[in-house]
């Protein structure tokens, strides 16, 4: 009896593991995961349940917005074997000069109060950083000067240039529609549009993998065995679902719901609880990754990034131009600092010459947690996300467990070391 269990342990184990592989799950955001769900139950458990609360996770996902949409970023600036040291000083700079727009100049051009006030503060901070990015890209690219002392002399010229903009004085307060972009009270959409955000984005979900499945067949590309498929999807709609009930259960303090009715005219109806749901910053990061992935996988110029960071050399003698390439990734690494310092400033609802410092780090561990090779040539967008993921939340737990400032600082330098060693160890072993 003992042996016929043995053999029948034996002949399930490969059924199991070959279940598994047909998934076709990258090894590393499972082990991304595992690490951000210890570090969240760890940090529960340490808080006496606090950590996992609707309130504590809604603040993370905002707290989170503004570093993972440079992550994104910084994942093609890598993945051409390059680094942007600057990206928290450029972060600081349009801050301040998009807090200087809203309060000093746009108001006496269009009245104060005025509905077209922010968006042309994000047109201008989008073109600022545009160009800034650009300009750097330039004299990396073309002028072979290497990114690293660029980028460090980008630091130390926009962290003053963030000084000189205003004289180190604090810009607030900015203005109330721009506000909005920074998740606070007016900044989320409320459970009814969340859940209608969660019912789009399961549809999308759908909609993209069987695409991509017909896809497939139709060029004779191997597939998912159709219960894998399946499986991937529920699992994906049950992460939307879980995410938007738990955003939905964050009430709005009562006090602040009546003044946010009063401040429309209305009078809260009593005995009603409004959810703050998802927030705007969410979103924002939402679109953002969208866009990146779209562009990494399925434009001209994604490829060539990629192709570019694996073989600099077989790219140059595909025709690849890969000093207007570095200038366009440096491009779109300004831009999406500049969405970066809508967020951050929006939530802080002010402007401060020290904003972004030491977010340069942080955007680079990101990435790198999230698995993008400093070698060149590999990264991911969702990784480079869920690194900034796992970055806020030892911060965030740590603030809330009375770490020191300086510890904080050394077990952020620790992970971001460690995970760099297991990334060089698993791709050792993939190799082999």
């Amino acid at each position: 009896m003992a042996q016929a269990d043995i053999s029948r342990s034996a002949a399930q184990a490969p059924s199991a593991m070959g279940a598994f592989r047909a998934l076709q799950i990258d090894p590393r955001l499972l082990g991304m995961i595992g690490a951000l769900l210890i570090i969240w139950i760890g940090f529960d458990v340490l808080t006496g349940g606090l950590f996992l609360t609707p309130r504590n996770l809604f603040n993370l996902s905002v707290q989170t917005a503004s570093v993972a949409v440079m992550a994104t970023g910084m994942v093609f600036i890598i993945v051409m074997r390059h680094i942007d040291l600057s990206v928290g000083a450029m972060l600081g700079v349009i801050g301040m000069l998009m807090g200087w727009m809203q309060a000093q100049v746009l108001p006496d051009l269009l009245g104060f109060g005025s509905w077209a006030i922010a968006p042309i503060t994000v047109l201008f901070g989008a073109t600022v950083g545009a160009l800034i990015g650009a300009g750097q890209g330039y004299v990396v690219g073309y002028l072979g000067v290497p990114a690293f002392i660029v980028t460090l002399g980008g630091l130390l010229i926009w962290r003053g240039a963030a000084w000189w903009v205003t004289s180190g004085q604090t810009v607030a307060p900015l203005d109330a529609n721009f506000v909005v972009l920074g998740g606070g009270l007016r900044g989320t959409l409320g459970a009814e549009w969340s859940w209608m955000l969660a019912a789009l984005a399961c549809a999308a979900t759908v909609a993209l993998i069987a695409a991509s499945r017909r896809r497939k067949i139709a060029r004779a590309f191997p597939v998912k065995p159709l219960w894998a498929e399946l499986t991937v999807g529920a699992i994906l709609l049950g992460l939307i679902v879980s995410f938007t009930a738990i955003m939905n259960a964050y009430d709005v303090p009562q006090r602040a719901a009546e003044r946010l009715y009063q401040s429309r005219g209305l009078t809260l109806p009593e005995g009603m609880i409004l959810s703050h749901g998802i927030a705007v910053p969410v979103i924002i990061v939402l679109i953002v990754a969208v866009a990146m992935t779209v562009i990494a996988r399925r434009t001209r110029f994604g490829r060539y990034v990629f192709a570019a960071g694996g073989n600099p050399d077989a790219a140059d003698l595909a025709g690849v131009d890969t000093r207007k390439l570095t200038v366009k990734v440096f491009a779109l690494m300004g831009f999406l600092t500049a969405i970066a310092a809508v967020i951050a400033s929006a939530r802080l609802q002010s402007a401060a010459n020290d904003l972004g410092t030491l977010d340069e780090l942080r955007v680079i561990a990101a990435a790198v947690i999230g698995g993008t090779a400093l070698s060149g040539g590999i990264g991911t967008i969702y990784g480079a996300i869920l690194g900034a993921l796992v970055m806020q939340s030892l911060q965030s737990g740590m603030a809330m467990v009375g770490v020191d400032a300086p510890l904080q600082s050394i077990v952020v330098g620790v992970v971001l070391v460690v995970a760099v060693l297991a990334d060089i160890v698993y791709r050792r072993r993939v190799g082999d």
